[in-house]
């Protein structure tokens, strides 16, 4: 608990907002039509990524300001799939725009937390997740943008980098 309101004190003043939500699901092509036709969301963009040995699809949805990224493994040992099997659907990671990745992750790190990631580049765009909060099981991403959309490059990292450590 001391590390969590240390954190949240910490990275307070730079942390600009909610990024986007990412959210496991079973079955992606219900969930881009609930997330469509019952809530009224735009499909920005559907795509799949792989790492070495697994994969997932995912797409980015958006209302007003509100953007949700679903997210569905492609097999059994997919880190998304090892997800569901753990946590069931839902809540996959909150991320957290921040105003400058570099100082966010030395007051994360003074905090006492660290990333599961290192930090992966695009035009316009760097991110990285931090360790699971153990107090609620949320992974926690970090993201800093000037104007960029999502990257499948960056998207691509991310999950390798998951992959390769086995973490879900």
């Amino acid at each position: 608990m001391m590390m969590k309101n240390a954190l949240t004190a910490q990275l307070g003043n730079l942390i600009l907002g909610i990024d986007h939500v990412a959210i496991a699901v079973e079955d992606i092509d219900a969930s881009i039509a609930h997330y469509s036709s019952a809530l009224g969301f735009s499909l920005l963009d559907r795509s799949e990524v792989n790492g070495d040995h697994t994969g997932m699809v995912y797409a980015v949805l958006k209302s007003g300001s509100a953007t949700v990224v679903l997210v569905q493994g492609t097999s059994p040992e997919s880190q998304v799939s090892k997800f569901l099997a753990a946590f069931g659907t839902g809540m996959h990671h909150i991320a957290f725009s921040v105003s400058d990745l570099d100082a966010a992750l030395a007051k994360v790190r003074e905090a006492g937390g660290k990333n599961d990631t290192p930090v992966i580049s695009d035009d316009g765009i760097r991110q990285t997740f931090l360790q699971r909060d153990p107090a609620t099981g949320v992974r926690i991403e970090l993201i800093e943008r000037t104007d960029a959309p999502f990257s499948e490059k960056n998207v691509e990292g991310l999950f390798r980098a998951l992959e390769a450590r086995d973490l879900y």
